[in-house]
């Protein structure tokens, strides 16, 4: 194999950046990381006294003024927005076609226009879209978020997006407007557990901080230190019930006869006591070695202000040291992309009064030197490319399904046996045509080479190893097709201390100290989005991408890795970024509402909002407190019985015209069922074969080019295998023989999901 080539799969690529907020900043980042040539406006900048994570979202850019980086924007390839009238200053038009071979990238805030900071309207953002009451807590009220994460997973889809359309413009020279607004990002944070059935209730968040499974959750030790459990099945169960000493929970003869009945809602509060009396034999250190030593899943809730020095992180090139022109010597996370073809770089922002495009990295690579011919009948920027997703579980469907949404011919790639997380994560699998087949028959194995002959894209996220072992290595898929892309998603990237070992999304939330800033002084918290899984599912789509990218300009294939550990690392990218000076980044707290009693969640006559209020002044010429009560250690209580009386739209006419923002602290229900979020294509309905009805997500991005998406749904086990064996050339009675002997299995769709979900 060759040497990888210094820079990334995006070095002749032309950005310009005109973004505010968070998403803007960190998709923009995610491009010069990967070699973008990218210029930034500087009315864009951010003070970093304010926003610490603007020194890392700046790294890579040359920020230059606002005039400079204008008469650039005709001769960029991408443009950046978050402001529509700044799109509008630059001739783009949201939504509209574009008069020359650019994509405009257009990622708006929460509710453009509202004066509230970035950090305030991420957690907007999560009260309006359902995200904080989904989040399990001991009162059921919701729970304010300590990290901006669907504002991070905006930018990050929006950069994966952008450059789909890239690769469309690559191929056919026709340009578009590309949009991923806020409730997109909140979409793709949140859509393991954005669904309803209309006939059935919502699950109780009433379940404390530690999630409705007791077997899979965070525990104190002996010496007060807490570990998270991640015996999720029986055969790690087994294992730590022998271990604790509490193989007694087994004699409960509902459990005996079904383990999910371990979280039953009459069972699991005296499954997590009994847990919770074995964990308090013996300290965290002895519990974690015999755990290790018995192969059951389990980690330290850690101190997230350890996390970038942790051996992990540097075996992963994950900790970046820079020299940042403010604010001198910066720690901070790395790339969570690696990439077989190139050695990423990082540099610090630089400072310029005038700019020109690096000529240096443009030429035969460049996009301006690529057409081909346009594909008709599409349904996205990826039409005409097929993926491969022999993912299972979450993260590796969930990122086939993202590539769907931007067009791609996706299969779902399973054993005979099938998914065993089909059902659970059903959201999770749409938008994909089924193949079951057995890869370790020397004839399945043959069947599926010849499918990766007429494919483009093979993803994974096996543990290091599995792909070898069937034979499907790097060496052995480009034996057949020598500009293939591959994709492998693992939990700990496969280097390192940890490595090697299987990767679950709370037992990463522990390690790199999600859980411990959540719960603050309290107990951890086991967040309800599966941040880590989602995130490297849309990172998945970003690397592919990109790597598709560089396969139109280059002709070469790519492959392409991320791990759990590296999104966790990427997802808190503000919150983990060091340098001299900077504010201690937040944490949270028990069932927390928010940092101050003017920033946080209260209870109101329909339901509960979310408030944030320029000061205690302000609160008092609202007329809703008397001014005797704007002390510190009244306020809370004083809006709390303010707020009681009033609905939240009454609570929103009332503090707006005195600087407040307000959102509504909605669930899933009044989310999805709203007529306004299904009306403006962003949620969807999917009627099964029985009559019932789900509604989901329908829309994860807007393309100009194209229209209102069909409602993706998910497929049933091999429901599609005959016609995909014969897409790849396959001759029939071949295929009948392979489903004859059990090899490949012909399936049927799937049928209702009523009542079933993920967390």
């Amino acid at each position: 194999m060759t040497a990888p080539i210094p820079g990334g799969p995006l070095q002749a690529l032309r950005v310009i950046d005109t973004t505010s907020g968070i998403a803007g900043p960190v998709a923009t980042m995610l491009l010069a990381d990967l070699g973008a040539d990218v210029i930034r406006a500087e009315f864009a900048t951010v003070d970093a006294a304010e926003l610490p994570g603007s020194v890392m979202w700046s790294r890579g850019k040359t920020i230059v003024p606002v005039e400079v980086a204008t008469a650039l924007s005709a001769t960029a390839d991408l443009v950046v927005t978050s402001d529509a009238g700044v799109a509008g200053e630059l001739g783009l038009t949201i939504d509209a076609p574009l008069s020359q071979p650019q994509v405009h990238l257009h990622l708006p805030t929460w509710r453009p226009g509202n004066a509230a900071d970035a950090l305030t309207m991420d957690r907007m953002m999560q009260a309006e879209y359902g995200i904080a009451r989904r989040q399990t807590s001991f009162s059921g009220a919701p729970v304010d978020c300590v990290y901006p994460f669907a504002s991070y997973l905006q930018g990050a889809w929006g950069a994966t997006c952008g450059i789909a359309a890239l690769v469309e413009l690559a191929r056919s020279g026709v340009g578009q407007s590309v949009v991923v607004d806020a409730l997109h990002g909140a979409i793709v944070a949140a859509t393991t557990t954005m669904f309803t059935d209309p006939l059935l209730p919502l699950p109780s968040t009433t379940v404390g901080p530690g999630g409705p499974n007791p077997a899979f959750g965070p525990y104190q030790c002996a010496d007060g230190r807490w570990l998270f459990l991640g015996a999720l099945g029986a055969k790690f169960q087994d294992i730590a019930f022998g271990l604790l000493g509490t193989m007694d929970i087994l004699d409960e003869p509902r459990i005996r006869a079904s383990r999910e009945e371990i979280y039953a809602v009459d069972l699991r509060d005296g499954v997590r006591a009994r847990i919770a009396e074995g964990f308090r034999r013996k300290g965290r250190d002895e519990w974690l070695a015999e755990f290790a030593a018995a192969g059951c899943p389990s980690s330290p809730v850690n101190d997230r202000d350890d996390w970038l020095d942790h051996a992990q992180v540097a075996a992963l090139g994950q900790r970046v040291e820079l020299d940042d022109p403010l604010v001198g010597p910066v720690v901070m996370g790395g790339h969570p992309l690696r990439f077989s073809g190139h050695s990423l770089a990082h540099r610090p922002r630089r400072f310029a009064d005038t700019a020109a495009w690096d000529e240096r990295r443009a030429g035969a690579d460049s996009i301006r030197a690529v057409r081909q011919s346009p594909v008709t009948g599409a349904a996205g920027p990826l039409a005409g490319h097929r993926v491969l997703d022999l993912g299972t579980v979450l993260a590796g469907p969930y990122a086939g399904q993202l590539l769907a949404a931007l067009g791609a011919d996706v299969i779902k790639v399973e054993t005979p046996r099938g998914d065993e997380f089909r059902l659970r994560g059903h959201m999770l699998h749409r938008g994909q045509r089924g193949l079951s087949i057995d890869l370790r028959d020397p004839r399945g194995h043959a069947a599926f080479l010849a499918l990766v002959g007429a494919s483009d894209v093979v993803l994974d996220n096996f543990r290091p190893g599995v792909l070898t072992r069937l034979g499907l290595d790097l060496d052995s898929l480009r034996a057949v097709k020598p500009d293939i892309v591959t994709m492998s998603i693992t939990g700990y990237g496969g280097v390192g201390p940890l490595g090697d070992l299987p990767g679950y999304d709370p037992v990463v939330q522990a390690l790199t100290g999600i859980m411990q800033a959540q719960g603050g002084d309290a107990e951890p918290v086991f967040c309800t989005v599966a941040v880590n899984d989602v995130t490297v599912a849309c990172l998945a789509a970003l690397g592919t991408v990109a790597a598709l990218y560089r396969r139109a300009v280059s002709g070469q294939g790519q492959a392409v890795n991320s791990s759990l550990i590296e999104s966790s690392t990427f997802m808190q990218s503000g919150e983990l970024v060091r340098f001299a000076g900077r504010p201690s980044a937040e944490l949270g707290g028990r069932d927390y509402p928010g940092p101050t009693p003017l920033s946080r969640y209260y209870r109101c006559a329909d339901g509960w909002v979310r408030i944030q209020l320029p000061s205690a002044q302000a609160a008092v010429d609202t007329g809703l407190i008397d001014p005797d009560r704007a002390e510190p250690d009244d306020l809370a209580e004083a809006l709390a019985a303010a707020f009681a009386e009033l609905p939240s739209s009454a609570i929103r006419a009332r503090l707006e015209p005195f600087g407040g923002t307000v959102a509504r602290g909605r669930d899933n229900k009044e989310l999805l069922l709203d007529p306004t979020t299904i009306a403006d294509g962003h949620i969807g309905k999917v009627v099964w074969p029985d009559g019932a009805e789900t509604y989901l997500p329908r829309s994860y991005v807007r393309f100009g080019r194209y229209g209102q998406p069909s409602m993706m749904v998910a497929c049933g086990k091999g429901q599609h295998s005959r016609q995909i064996l014969r897409e790849a050339g396959l001759d029939a009675a071949l295929i009948d023989q392979l489903v004859e002997d059990g090899i490949v299995v012909q399936g049927e769709a799937m049928q209702s999901v009523a009542g079933t979900g993920y967390r």
